[in-house]
């Protein structure tokens, strides 16, 4: 079950009596142990019924013992157990597993590990409950993870506004999600989140960035270019070097994608390049300035740079010096 199927049952009341929420993104394991904080209990029921355990303090029997309770007053109770990776032998929680308390909401945060899906636990949870499996998103699912994130909480996004958040930030979610909240602020409902309020509320300039960097190179922008390769190189902590190779890797490398690609429609195009189809008209203009030999040098470039800020042959320049040359070895290949 995906974690927005997951939130819509619990907002429609829909509970499952085991929610296991494992994996390496702590963001969705805390927002779906928070919903159901929120959703299952009246405030004057919690005091009673909601019970919170940590792994370092408790042990298998302590939890199975208050899961088995009975709520006083109240339809459910709800059990959370937070850091359970630090429970030992977390296989014996089956027994209770298999035979689970209709009243009881029984919730396990089992961050940075996963059981093993091959034993009985696993199986018996997916039987019963909800097994879900908290992953990293991807940089390229990023775009679309800040647009949901929008939607969801009842605005829409400039296009270019998500792709400046997404290079800017990149996938930590929860700094995300702050930062989708400062530029709310202020915003009526069904407004558009657009660029000039990503400059003023979360301090990423709108025109010196990796995004409009990437932009002046596709359409062999000069001077564009040189303005921003120059606003960056005077201020490498905010612009830092890496950043920016790491964009424009990824940059060629869908544009190298583009000219392989073998698909009939734009919309075919889009999805197989892992872009939003707004960005495809740049990528087309960017094609005709860049065969794929120049693409295919460039790359090259790239990773020779790459090399040189990690204390290549090239170690004496500094970060700014070696991005102002590798753009304009770029803008002239």
């Amino acid at each position: 079950m995906s974690f927005h199927n997951i939130l819509k049952d619990i907002e429609q009341r829909n509970f499952s009596p085991i929610y296991f929420l494992e994996g390496e993104e702590s963001f969705y394991i805390d927002e779906i142990t928070q919903k159901i904080e929120q959703t299952v209990l009246k405030e004057e029921e919690k005091a009673f019924n909601q019970t919170i355990l940590y792994g370092k303090d408790t042990d298998l029997n302590e939890i199975i013992l208050t899961a088995k309770r009975y709520p006083m007053m109240s339809d459910y109770q709800v059990v959370i157990v937070k850091e359970a990776q630090n429970i030992r032998n977390i296989e014996g929680l089956e027994s209770y597993c298999k035979n689970p308390l209709k009243s009881t909401i029984l919730v396990v945060n089992y961050r940075n590990k996963n059981i093993d899906k091959r034993k009985s636990l696993g199986k018996t949870i997916k039987k019963i409950g909800v097994l879900f499996d908290a992953k990293k998103p991807y940089e390229s699912e990023l775009p679309n993870w800040i647009t949901n994130r929008v939607k969801s909480i009842g605005h829409s996004i400039d296009p270019k506004a998500t792709m400046l958040i997404s290079e800017s930030i990149g996938n930590n979610l929860k700094q995300l999600s702050n930062n989708i909240e400062k530029l709310t602020i202020g915003l009526k409902k069904g407004d558009k989140i657009t660029l000039e309020n990503v400059e003023k509320n979360i301090g990423i300039s709108k025109e010196f960035n990796s995004f409009e960097l990437q932009d002046a190179i596709g359409e062999k922008n000069v001077v564009k270019a040189n303005l921003i390769v120059n606003h960056m190189a005077s201020n490498p902590k905010q612009y830092p070097f890496a950043a920016n190779i790491a964009v424009l890797y990824n940059y060629f490398k869908k544009l190298l994608m583009m000219h392989y690609a073998k698909v009939k429609s734009k919309d075919e195009l889009a999805k197989f390049m892992g872009i939003h189809s707004f960005f495809l008209t740049g990528y087309m203009k960017a094609a005709r300035n860049y065969n794929i030999r120049s693409v295919v040098a460039i790359i090259g470039l790239l990773r020779e740079y790459d090399r040189y800020s990690k204390g290549g042959s090239s170690s004496f320049m500094t970060e700014g010096e070696l991005l102002k040359e590798l753009i304009y070895k770029i803008m002239h290949t």
